[in-house]
Parts: C-alpha cells; structure tokens; sequence
C-alpha cells in the first residue's frame, strides 16, 4: 500500500483523501479510492485498514471533531479485459529498451551499439525520399489534393495496388489487385486480423517467432491460461522450429489449430522454408480446413533460388493463406508506416463465405486508409529506380548479417541465418537467454535480443540485427571478439 495524506482545515472540517494503490502481479491496478472525512479518523481507519496502517495514519488525525461522513468514489465501474491480465510481461523490445536505458544511466560514458531491435537504419534512398515529397507538394495544390488528398480508399491507391502485383505477384502467381489490401505494415494488421477471426480459435505459431503473434492471440482471447512451468499459453500450440529440424516444424502439432502463424523468412532464426516445405504446409493446411497467415516481411532478402518469396507460388495456397508484407525493411518504412496484406477471393470461411469481403469490412471499419504521402513513397519504391535503390540497401544489411555470422563463426559460435534474412541466430550452448543478453550488454554496451523474448524453444539463443551502420557494426564486432573468444 502507499498512502498519501493531503490534510485541510476549514473551520470545523477536515478532509482526509487517502489514495490506496494496490497491485498484485500480472492483475489490474485497482483504481483509487476516495474517502471524506470529517473528525477522528480512527474509527473508520479500525474498519478499512490494517491495525498497522492505522496506528500509522492516526498520528495524523485531528483532535478537535466528533463527526464522521464517508463517501467512497471509485474511478470508475469497468472492469479489465482480462485477457489483458494474462500478458505475463512488457512487449519485448519495449522492455529491452528500458534496460538499455537503465544500463545507460549506470554507464554514462556508455557508448552504446544496438543490434536488438529490426529497425532500420540508412537513410531511406533518394529516389524514394522524392517521390513522397512530390506527394506532399502536391497536397497544396487544388489539382493534387483533389487527385489523392482527403480520405483515400481503405484498400490503398489503385496505382499502388496495381504495382505491388506487377512487382511481386504477376509473373509466378494469379493474384490480382482486387486481393491487395495496402495498409500501415503488417504488425497492424495482424492485430485487424485477430479482430476479423473473434475470440477463442486455437492458434499454432512458429517457436521462436515474433512475439506479436501470440500476444495478439492472447489479447483477442485464444488462449485459456498459462503454464509457468513450460513458460506457455494453453490452447496455444507452440511449434518448435530448432535447428534439429533445420527450423521446420512437425505440423502435426498443428492439426486442431484453427489458424497457423508461419513467418518465412523466419524472425528470429532467420531461417527461410524451400519449396517443398511450403508446399507441405499448404496441403497440411487444405487437408484440415485452416487458414495460415503467412508473414512474408523479409522476403525480398531471400536469395536462395529454392526458397519461395510469396506463399502463392504453391499450388493450392489461394484458398487457405493469407499473405501480410511491408515496406519496413526493404525501404526503410519502419517509421512511416507502409504494407500491404492479400486475401485471395477464393479463401472462404467455413460457410462458404468470402474472407476477402469480412476483411475489407474490417479496414472500412478500423482503417482509413494508409498516409497518402507514405503510398508516394511507395509508389517510388516500385519505380524502376526505386526497386534498384531498394535493393542496393538490402544488399547493404545482408552483407552486414553475414559479416556477424562469419563473427561469430570464428568465435567457435554455432550460427543460423544470416543469408536470407537480415538476422543471425547465435547458439548459446542452452545458457538462459536472458543471462547472455545482459553479460553481452554488461561487457561489451551492446544490445542484442534474448532468445527466449520469441518463445521458449529460443531460449539458450541470441539474435543479432543486422540493422546497424557499417562504423558501428565494425566497432561491434571488436567488441564482441575481444570479450567473448573461446
């Protein structure tokens, strides 16, 4: 309890508020409490508190009334989601910076190198950077404005949607630009995606994977509890990806989940599905009715000829995948907010009825549309000069990934990823994630990411983020050899 005691004197009145602060782990904060009072408060405190809590407060009470009216006021009458109040800890990478913060404040002189977080850090390119302020010069003008000012369509420019499928679908796939939904990145529309599906369906995700995955599954009220012991949510199926089984799970797991989270390539491991395996997750899929939602964020990394770059090069996949992209790391859109999400027309729920409709009720609903500056930048991006520029800064981080491997490998370290995505995967010999994190921090004033913050399958890991200036990494990778050689 924390009690704080405002005393005022009017007369013959005294007002005492107390505001009780009560928190009990993983549980709401109860809300405060107000009491007026006039005269003695001993008798009241005697009901309401603790003998302990009242000898304290009574040294403060007045002497000179006799007279005592309470009135309680709570603020307010709602009560918790309480799916909210299964969350057992901060997001992940929210809770990192504050230890990076509090390591900071202990290490001022600390020059700090972050090679935690996916965010982006060249600048966007110029050829990208100019077609977005052509799309904002031309908001001042009557012509532009009326061309693609005020509310745009919820499913994003025409012009937009019609490169987007030239780019990445027209040549292996039949996706048309009716199927695009452009939108503020996948991360927002996995949560919309949450929300169309309702409550308490049975989620498979990746383990590890992004941990938006099971929060928002956890928030929309998928899961039924949470096992300390395992360090799960119940009716949630974990699938474990490990390097045993090069990061593919056995999706059997999964049969009586009513969606499938499957991430490719995968964040964190960095670990992309062939052909063949895509393949099996769209059979597996068909074969028992579900829908997958298949995060394909870091696809234009993949260079291996083998590993597919939309799940819509697999037969069959039209009517069980839903397919959610984002400009964030190829254009450096992290901050500017900018994805899209296809839904074929030929997915349908178990009535029959069209997915592709309740999702674009969902964004007429929830969404008003994607910045319209943001949507110049991407139509730049998908300009000729644009693709080649983009490509250029994926070049840049993917050689960066591999020069962490190759780190890494020298150090005597078992490495993953690296090659087709900007992550590398660094095996810890099963040493708690959490306790590497803060020895890498601790030694060196560099972020990394724990393991186990995607999933307990990836504790005893560390994932390292190519994201990072090339002065830095190389500075980084000092550091790192100096203090941690076998």
């Amino acid at each position: 309890f924390f009690f704080s005691l405002i005393k005022l004197e009017q007369h013959a009145r005294v007002y005492i508020y107390i505001y009780i602060y009560i928190h009990h782990t993983h549980t709401s904060l109860n809300p405060p409490i107000m009491f007026s009072m006039t005269t003695s408060t001993s008798s009241l405190l005697g009901k309401q508190l603790s003998s302990s809590s009242s000898k304290h407060l009574t040294k403060e009470q007045p002497k000179r009334h006799d007279k005592i009216n309470v009135k309680v006021a709570a603020m307010s009458n709602v009560s918790r989601n309480p799916n909210m109040a299964q969350l057992r800890a901060g997001y992940l990478f929210p809770e990192i910076a504050r230890i990076r913060n509090a390591h900071l404040e202990k290490n001022p002189d600390a020059k700090i190198i972050s090679l935690g977080i996916g965010d982006t850090t060249e600048p966007i390119p110029a050829p990208i950077v100019s077609g977005m302020a052509n799309a904002a010069l031309a908001l001042g003008t009557v012509a532009g404005y009326e061309k693609t000012g005020g509310y745009g369509s919820e499913a994003g420019q025409q012009p937009l949607r019609d490169l987007i499928v030239k780019r990445f679908y027209s040549e292996k796939t039949k996706i048309n630009a009716s199927e695009i939904f452009v939108s503020d990145g996948s991360k927002c529309d996995i949560s919309r995606m949450q929300q169309m599906f309702g409550p308490g369906r049975k989620v498979a995700v990746q383990d590890p994977a992004y941990p938006a995955y099971v929060d928002s599954s956890v928030i929309n009220g998928h899961c039924t509890g949470y096992d300390e012991k395992t360090k799960r949510y119940e009716n949630i199926v974990y699938m474990e990806c490990v390097p045993g089984n090069d990061f593919f799970p056995n999706l059997e797991a999964a049969k009586d989940a009513d969606i499938i989270f499957f991430c490719s390539p995968n964040n964190p491991t960095g670990a992309a599905a062939t052909r063949a395996q895509c393949k099996e997750l769209v059979d597996f899929a068909n074969k028992n009715g579900q829908i997958v939602i298949y995060d394909a964020a870091y696809a234009f990394y993949i260079e291996n000829p083998d590993c597919p770059k939309t799940i819509y090069e697999i037969e069959g996949s039209e009517t069980c995948c839903i397919e959610s992209c984002s400009f964030s790391k190829y254009a450096g859109f992290t901050g500017l907010r900018l994805g899209w999400t296809v839904v074929p027309e030929a997915l349908k729920f178990a009535d029959g009825s069209s997915v592709r409709f309740d999702w674009n009720r969902c964004m007429c609903t929830a969404f008003n549309g994607a910045s319209n500056v943001a949507q110049g930048g991407g139509l730049a991006a998908l300009s000729d000069e644009g693709w080649k520029s983009m490509q250029e800064t994926v070049g840049f981080y993917k050689e960066n990934a591999k020069m962490l491997k190759k780190t890494f490998e020298e150090l005597g370290f078992k490495v993953y990823g690296a090659v087709d995505a900007p992550y590398v995967w660094v095996d810890f010999d099963g040493r708690d994630s959490w306790e590497v994190f803060t020895e890498i921090l601790t030694k060196t004033d560099i972020v990394t990411t724990p393991g186990a913050g995607f999933g307990p399958t990836g504790d005893g890991f560390v994932r390292m983020s190519a994201f990072c200036h090339r002065d830095n990494l190389e500075t980084a990778i000092e550091r790192l050899k100096k203090e941690f050689a076998k």
